[in-house]
């Protein structure tokens, strides 16, 4: 394994009965890097993130994970390992202090007391250590997940959409935290439905349906799903959009906002398919595509199927 890669698996499989979760899924993150992991509810990027911290054990698949085999090692893997789950899951009628010095004692940290006043200080939370975890708001509850998921001082952290129903300056400080974080050296798998989230990940690894899709960075993502995408403006656009997706050339007819983006994956057809409606009162306009063009793309992607057991 390359030293420099905190991450790096091959054919990583799970199934649950007859469920096909993640589909031989490839990743190599290296140290030091934000990865984001996108993909629509119940795409398999929960599972692939737990089968990576030791949570869940991968039916096939092979690699390292911090220097130790995924699928043999899972337990020193946990040790150096810090996850965040979707839903704030600490007990609210404790107080943060004691919230974390429980998570130490579960660790067998030495000296405790230095490992908490260390945690509440680094993440600002130490003039709040005796407040009940209950009656903290969103953004502090984001702050104290994250400060226990850090009070073992973790090689990697596994963070699931930390970000839900977070207000957008409570967004923005804790990704402030974790660039800051991944500056010391601190790698980062996150989950995100957010596309500005997306985009402030160093590289991106796209997952619908156990498949992985696309990977690279924001800009590669964005190139590799070779769209034409074209932006409308003018009135009755939500009529025009369900006119538009009735052609076979165009892939995605969206709102953005006050427009419509119109995309399709062979420019000659989309715009042969279009010219009937480019006149006024709707102005179009050749665009760019956007992280989340691609996203919606993706996400309407006809499923691979499963390899042969």
């Amino acid at each position: 394994m390359d030293e420099q890669l905190a991450i790096d698996v091959r054919g990583m499989t799970k199934r649950f009965g007859g469920l096909l979760a993640v589909n031989h899924v490839d990743l190599s993150v290296r140290a030091g890097e934000v990865c984001g992991v996108l993909g629509p509810n119940g795409s398999g990027k929960t599972t692939f993130i737990r089968m990576l911290c030791g949570l869940l054990r991968a039916d096939g698949g092979s690699g390292q994970c911090l220097g130790h085999d995924v699928i043999r090692e899972s337990e020193a893997i946990k040790r150096q390992v810090g996850y965040m789950t979707q839903r704030f899951s600490f007990w609210e009628d404790l107080t943060i202090a004691e919230n974390l010095d429980f998570v130490a004692r579960m660790y067998a940290l030495e000296n405790r007391r230095r490992a908490v006043t260390e945690s509440l200080e680094r993440l600002g939370l130490a003039g709040r250590r005796n407040q009940l975890a209950g009656q903290l708001s969103g953004g502090w509850k984001q702050r104290l997940a994250l400060a226990a998921c850090l009070i073992h001082h973790p090689r990697l952290l596994l963070l699931d959409e930390p970000t839900a129903g977070v207000d957008p300056k409570a967004r923005r400080d804790f990704w402030e935290e974790i660039h800051h974080l991944a500056g010391e050296g601190l790698t980062f798998l996150i989950a995100t439905h957010y596309m500005d989230e997306a985009e402030r990940c160093h590289r991106l690894a796209f997952i619908s349906g156990g498949n992985l899709l696309a990977r690279g960075t924001s800009a590669e993502v964005v190139e590799q799903a070779h769209l034409t995408t074209w932006s409308v403006s003018g009135p009755d656009l939500p009529e025009l959009g369900e006119q538009l997706r009735r052609l076979p050339a165009v892939r995605q007819a969206a709102s953005f906002g006050a427009t419509l983006h119109v995309s399709g994956d062979d420019p000659r057809a989309l715009e042969q398919a279009i010219a009937p409606f480019r006149q006024p009162p709707h102005q179009w306009r050749l665009i760019e595509p956007g992280l989340e063009d691609v996203f919606i793309h993706l996400m309407e992607r006809p499923a691979a199927p499963p390899p042969p057991a």
